[in-house]
């Protein structure tokens, strides 16, 4: 009996690190109606292979009204894709098409809806990148840095 509880433990032991390693590849992130994202720095470790970041859109307003996405580029590449993305039209989730400076983007989504990305993390680490909302008049509160560890 003492042998089979203590190989019960050794076994959920054994998992726990998986399933925080599991949990640290995943990454969550809300949008509010008052123009804000719950975080300002997003991290995943250097051995998350690929990245999973799920926008969650809390409020109640349209996605044409108070829309956001969650963008992940360089930093001295956001600006740009910005202005560029204003230009594309909720229809692009104002984003140039094609662009590849953009590493990961999520779909515009509108209060009650989620979206999600998933990404790798290859050549990321070190890198100086910046999350941000390229919903027009967005990007200035809506941003953040994120970091591969």
């Amino acid at each position: 009996m003492k042998i089979q509880r203590l190989l019960f433990g050794i076994a959920v032991l054994a998992m726990v690190p998986f399933s925080a390693f599991a949990d640290e590849c995943s990454l969550v992130i809300e949008g509010t109606d008052q123009m804000s994202f719950s975080k300002k720095k997003m991290s995943a470790p250097a051995s998350c292979e690929t990245v999973k970041v799920t926008l969650k859109h809390t409020g109640s307003l349209a996605k044409d009204m108070m829309g956001h996405n969650w963008v992940l580029t360089k930093a001295d590449d956001m600006q740009a894709i910005v202005k560029e993305g204003a230009a594309a039209g909720l229809d692009n989730n104002y984003l140039p098409e094609g662009d590849d400076r953009i590493i990961a983007a999520t779909d515009v989504v509108g209060g009650g809806e989620t979206s999600e990305v998933e990404f790798s993390t290859e050549g990321l680490a070190g890198e100086k990148l910046t999350f941000f909302c390229s919903f027009p008049g967005h990007s200035g509160m809506m941003k953040g840095n994120f970091s591969i560890k």
